[in-house]
């Protein structure tokens, strides 16, 4: 860590003011609670002109606006336009409405938990430093390579997806081709400031939610017989939800496809991420935090409703998005084209995030030193190109996705990342519940905090427990239980990891100390 930025500091008289706690055997709760805000960015000068943060030279270049259409942009992407066939398969259309209903509730409580966390400790990179403060510093090291293969990952099925997509314009042409174009277009966007990023994920994401909101209208339309639909000579209405029974394939897919909700709902989190950046989180933070249930509930519950209403469930897929399904069903001319266009800029939108947020956490991890420090190095418009380049590595797992197997891989992926998503929601509870434990026991009060998760500390523990449940119900999916054993081995593994460093750089210390002494016997 960096010294405090001092400028900052004088700033925020609330935080010179606060009494300390002690968060560890090391550390009072001043540096531990302020010194990240402190020290990865700067707040932004008065005149309204960015400044480059002291010793990262990241940026305060965001606004609230951007935060919202971020958050929206790292959520709506593949995981409703195109897995969200899957999971109806799976579930079928009861069950897939309450499946998202209840990922819906438990990704709400985790971003009230997180709302907390983010507006006290603004930091780039958050989740693993919290870990790393209130958990451990081996649990920090292993949330921060879990969220970096969370959206890693994410980037490989969003890369793999655009290839799909534009089989539907070029079906002799290979996916790869698609998806090295998209690739190199969402690292221009990433590469050149993060204004530019934040403004291209502004029209990104007001592109794919005018579209939704289209797509709800019109679906509803035909739904009561405004406009004919095919294979219909009457209103479909809401029959086909349960032509089949309530629950076609039994109750148990309904928990175990909780994961691909979850990969759809991953990117919430993403206000967390953009914190650092943003200018006053106070007040963008906790905004864009209570907007959240209800443009989930709209844009997916909503969307899967409408989509279930108007094809049989049994014809949905990963083949084709549900939603251009619909739009050639009702038979508007060229609507096919035209959402899959839609559908296509979400992807981009989506991976654009998702490049974002694994570059922040690769950044992060070296500016505290988890790894190699040049990692955190800034060009001058406070890009850490190195971090970057290092995140778009795994856009290569796209290309050898689409290369192999595209429709298959695709779902691997998606169960891969929902995983890694879950296990940094249930980091990101624990620590507010330990956080607000030491703040209390400081003899600090709750209404101290400039936002607080309400409903503590039932909020706090609903979340942890319904995540780590949605962890483990992953063992009732056959075709996705090999993805919990992954996981399970990959966090061993992450922790060995983590040791094995630690053991290194004490031998290292130990062998350094050695010599010394050595020179000192030789010198005297």
């Amino acid at each position: 860590m960096s010294q405090p930025d001092t400028d900052t500091a004088a700033q925020s008289p609330s935080s010179q003011q606060e009494p300390q706690i002690q968060t560890d055997g090391r550390r009072s709760h001043s540096e531990q609670m302020n010194q990240p805000a402190q020290t990865s960015q700067s707040e932004s000068s008065h005149d309204g002109k960015d400044e480059h943060a002291l010793h990262t030279n990241l940026k305060r270049g965001m606004e609230s606006r951007h935060l919202q259409m971020i958050s929206l942009g790292g959520v709506i992407g593949t995981g409703l336009f195109l897995s969200s066939g899957y999971t109806i398969q799976q579930a079928g259309p009861i069950g897939t409405i309450l499946a998202y209903g209840i990922g819906a509730l438990i990704v709400y409580l985790v971003m009230l938990t997180l709302g907390e966390l983010s507006v006290a400790m603004p930091v780039t990179g958050s989740f693993h430093v919290y870990a790393e403060k209130f958990i451990g510093p081996g649990t920090g090291f292993v949330i921060a390579i879990q969220y970096w293969l969370t959206w890693t990952v994410a980037l490989g099925s969003e890369f793999t997806a655009a290839g799909l997509l534009m089989q539907r314009w070029f079906p002799n042409s290979p996916t790869w081709v698609w998806s090295a174009a998209c690739i190199i277009l969402i690292f221009t966007l990433n590469a050149l400031s993060v204004r530019l990023f934040a403004e291209a994920e502004f029209w990104f994401a007001s592109i794919k939610v005018f579209a939704i909101c289209a797509f709800i209208v019109i679906g509803l339309l035909a739904i009561f017989g405004v406009i004919p639909i095919a294979g219909y000579q009457h209103a479909p209405m809401f029959g086909n939800l349960i032509k089949d029974g309530v629950f076609p394939n039994g109750f148990m897919p309904v928990f175990a496809t909780i994961l691909t909700v979850n990969f759809a709902f991953s990117g919430t989190e993403l206000i967390g991420v953009t914190a650092g950046e943003t200018r006053d989180p106070q007040t963008a933070v906790p905004k864009a935090i209570h907007t959240t249930l209800w443009r989930l509930a709209l844009f997916f519950i909503g969307s899967i409703t409408v989509m279930c209403a108007l094809i049989p469930w049994r014809q949905a897929g990963v083949g084709e998005s549900p939603f251009v399904l619909v739009f050639n069903s009702i038979g508007i001319p060229y609507a096919g084209d035209i959402m899959n266009f839609v559908v296509l800029t979400a992807v981009l939108s989506a991976s654009n995030s998702g490049l974002y947020a694994s570059t922040r956490m690769v950044w992060s991890m070296g500016n505290e030193g988890m790894i190699p420090r040049w990692f955190a190095k800034t060009n001058r418009r406070g890009v850490p190109m190195l971090a970057l380049c290092a995140a778009m590595a795994g856009g290569l797992l796209a290309l050898l996705s689409s290369v192999i197997a595209a429709s298959t891989v695709y779902l691997v992926l998606v169960a891969l990342s929902g995983l890694s998503a879950v296990v940094v929601w249930i980091a990101i509870a624990y620590c507010q519940i330990v956080f607000r434990r030491r703040w209390l026991a400081a003899g600090h009060s709750a209404s101290e905090l400039k936002y607080r998760t309400p409903g503590y500390p039932y909020v706090s523990w609903a979340a942890f427990i319904l995540c780590t449940a949605s962890f483990v119900l992953v063992i009732f999916d056959v075709e996705q239980r090999f993805a919990l054993v992954a996981e399970l081995v990959f966090i061993v593994a992450c922790y060995g990891a983590y040791f094995l460093q630690q053991w290194v750089r004490k031998r290292k210390k130990a062998t350094e100390a050695d010599d010394l002494d050595t020179l000192w016997v030789a010198r005297d």
